[in-house]
């Protein structure tokens, strides 16, 4: 067992310099934990990115392969929980920040890190969600709880990537209106592809507004990005009105009175993907796998090969990507 060789995308620093290239490592080589799973498929967010270039807010250590999310199959399992060669998907805890990840064909993660594969979804359809789409169902499930379809549209910003993309699928398929914001004009046909009502420009909400409150625009808010825009987003919120927030690519500041909270019952939750308990991941996943399964799921993702996690990465870092980028580790 401990001969296997296998292939990884593994990232180093030179001279302070980082970059990332396929090698061959060996399943000794892999962390003491008591799961080892074979990696079919992985998929590629801007954590991973971050780590790919050397942020050490994400990656203290390198040489190191990132990949927070992986779906394979379980090759042994010393705490007993899985059999051999059953199916399961790893996202979150540590994968991929300090501990090996899913760019690389094998993983060894503790097993309580692990979720089986729910019924009726495929390992490529669980990364085609991955991380980004369980933190959108974590979204979605929290916004359901107060927000009903008939109370008004959706507001989701980041519309064009992969929490905000896999939101407005979810959002639509349980019969919500969704407002998408995005400051990408060219992708208007995609977010009107993927359910959304409307489109909205993103410079109508990431200004520095003073005002405490705005025009209530919306019944709920899935917000990605953080910031003004995130600020202006609570302003705009409706009386009793739920906001999610997950992300803060735009700034993690948020400067705000508490009228929108008293004044009109604004509710603020933040997500928690990373940390999320295990209880409530099995509900979210096989949510995914069945009545939120978005109709276009395949048409939210392009798949790359681990040679092609390079050029991703740059695309990913300039903006340039959209939905989500299925790695195949088998390609």
């Amino acid at each position: 067992m401990e001969s296997i060789e296998f292939k990884a995308f593994v990232v180093e620093e030179k001279d302070g310099a980082f970059s990332g290239q396929i090698i061959n490592r060996r399943v000794d080589d892999l962390p003491d934990n008591d799961l080892l799973v074979k990696v079919h498929y992985s998929s590629l967010n801007y954590k991973d990115a971050l780590s790919a270039t050397g942020n050490k807010g994400v990656t203290r250590e390198y040489p190191h392969t990132p990949g927070i999310d992986a779906a394979g199959t379980v090759v042994n399992d010393a705490s007993g929980k899985f059999n051999e060669n059953e199916p399961v998907i790893v996202t979150s805890y540590d994968l991929g920040m300090n501990t090996d990840g899913g760019f690389g064909q094998y993983i060894r993660v503790p097993s309580e890190w692990a979720v089986k594969l729910p019924e009726g979804m495929t390992m490529k359809e669980s990364m085609l969600f991955g991380t980004a789409g369980f933190t959108a169902g974590m979204s979605v499930m929290r916004l359901i709880e107060t927000v009903k379809p008939e109370d008004g549209n959706i507001a989701v910003s980041g519309a064009t990537g992969g929490v905000g993309a896999l939101s407005i699928g979810i959002l639509s398929k349980l019969g919500y209106a969704v407002s998408a914001i995005s400051g990408k004009e060219q992708e208007r046909d995609f977010l009107l592809e993927l359910g959304a009502q409307e489109v909205l420009p993103r410079q109508d909400f990431e200004e520095e507004n003073k005002r405490p409150m705005l025009k209530a625009a919306f019944a709920g808010v899935i917000d990605t990005v953080g910031g003004n825009i995130l600020g202006n987003l609570i302003k705009s919120t409706r009386p009793m009105g739920l906001v999610t927030c997950c992300g803060n690519v735009a700034s993690p500041n948020l400067d705000l009175t508490v009228f929108p909270f008293i004044l009109r019952g604004v509710s603020l939750i933040g997500i928690d993907s990373q940390n999320c308990p295990m209880s409530q991941r099995e509900i979210v996943w096989k949510k995914l796998a069945g009545e939120w399964m978005p109709n276009n799921l395949q048409g939210l993702s392009n798949e790359i090969s681990q040679a092609e996690l390079s050029h991703s990465i740059d695309l990913m870092l300039g903006g340039n990507l959209k939905g989500r980028t299925v790695v195949n580790l088998e390609m």
